[in-house]
């Protein structure tokens, strides 16, 4: 990737008119997606909660440097005072219940009400079945994955329920991605935890339908989500290593992926997943190249969230479209096959089977019997 390349920022987002301003949640706001569409958010006259997890804001540089700078160009916006009166910041960690309550709690103290909830908050674990299952520590990281994927967006959604009951309106927005509908060797529990919530969600649309409550499902592609949170490697074992397992391990190709964005020759960041100790980075992406990663994600998010008729799932991008019509075809032809030896051991049902005919020894022999 050339210099001029990596500065070129993302084309605009165009976003859909309405007739009075939204007012959003964020559960996830100092990663690149939350403050890429609080920035178009407020340019665009919305009002926005924005939900920062503490212990990054205060304890982790390379994490909140991008959302403190966001703050101070808040501050310098020539309507400076507007946008300031639209944005709130929460301290929020969506495993805890309590904080989920009062950070909802505060959002519709500030502006009266919340109308889209935007859960976007991730975590990705990085590891197969058996590596995440040599001892405690690596156990744990299994329930720290559903901890942030999949019980924390369900915290922060029953403390909004009714918020939007009571009003009869809202929008539940859920970023996930296309590891919903594929699995993806290397990030076992990550897919489960997705498949998880999704399943929850689909569940939950059909619930609060009668409520006008309306469920988004938002899918981009894998590295949107990876490549902008936090990632936690378990230690590698050498029957899963490379040159002994030709399975595509998402190690070995995030590594990869890793080492070309620092391009240097030196050890790398990438290198850190091969670690012989449970280790947590987060992708060292410039400023502009976040932009790019996530500009078309921001825009599908804005322009669903508080739609009148929002999509029940939407795929973003060409190549997850793509990626997901090859494995529901797949599917489908997995189903053929069921149907066709599933129907080979059914066994039809007569309205009246007929008593078998006997012979008329059989019948002499069977009066001699009862005699």
């Amino acid at each position: 990737m050339s210099k001029s390349d990596e500065l070129k920022l993302p084309r605009e987002p165009k976003f859909p008119t309405h007739n009075a301003p939204r007012v959003w949640f964020l559960t996830c706001s100092n990663g690149p997606i939350g403050i890429s569409l609080i920035r178009h958010l407020l340019a665009h006259g919305d009002y926005v909660t924005a939900g920062v997890l503490p212990i990054e804001f205060e304890k982790s540089e390379e994490r909140s440097a991008d959302f403190k700078e966001f703050l101070e160009e808040v501050g310098t916006q020539p309507d400076k005072e507007t946008w300031r009166a639209r944005l709130r910041v929460v301290a929020l960690d969506v495993r805890v219940k309590g904080q989920c309550q009062s950070a909802v709690a505060e959002a519709v103290h500030n502006f009266g009400r919340i109308d889209i909830l935007f859960c976007c908050h991730s975590e990705t674990v990085v590891g197969t079945v058996e590596e995440l299952s040599q001892n405690e520590r690596t156990l744990a990281l299994v329930q720290e994955q559903f901890e942030s994927v999949f019980f924390g967006p369900i915290n922060v959604i029953k403390a909004t329920l009714p918020i939007f009951r009571a009003k009869k309106n809202g929008h539940i927005v859920l970023l996930s991605a296309i590891t919903g509908h594929l699995g993806t060797p290397g990030l076992s529990m990550y897919c489960a935890s997705q498949w998880a919530i999704e399943g929850y969600c689909d569940s939950l649309a059909y619930e609060v339908a009668p409520f006008n409550i309306k469920l988004s499902i938002v899918q981009p592609n894998l590295e949107i989500n990876v490549l902008t949170h936090k990632i936690t490697s378990a230690p590698p074992m050498a029957a899963y290593a490379e040159e002994t397992n030709p399975a595509p391990l998402f190690r070995n190709i995030l590594s990869g992926l890793l080492d070309r964005l620092e391009g240097s020759a030196e050890p790398t960041t990438g290198d850190q997943l091969h670690s012989n100790e449970v280790t947590s980075l987060y992708p060292p992406l410039s400023k502009a190249m976040k932009e790019r990663l996530v500009a078309e994600t921001v825009h599908a998010v804005a322009a669903i969230g508080g739609h009148d008729n929002p999509p029940a799932r939407h795929i973003v991008g060409f190549e997850g479209v793509t990626s997901v019509k090859e494995k529901l075809k797949t599917v489908s032809e997995e189903l053929e096959d069921f149907i066709e030896c599933s129907s080979a051991v059914d066994i039809e049902k007569t309205e009246e089977t007929p008593a078998p005919q006997q012979t008329p020894g059989q019948t002499q022999a069977a009066a001699s019997g009862a005699g």
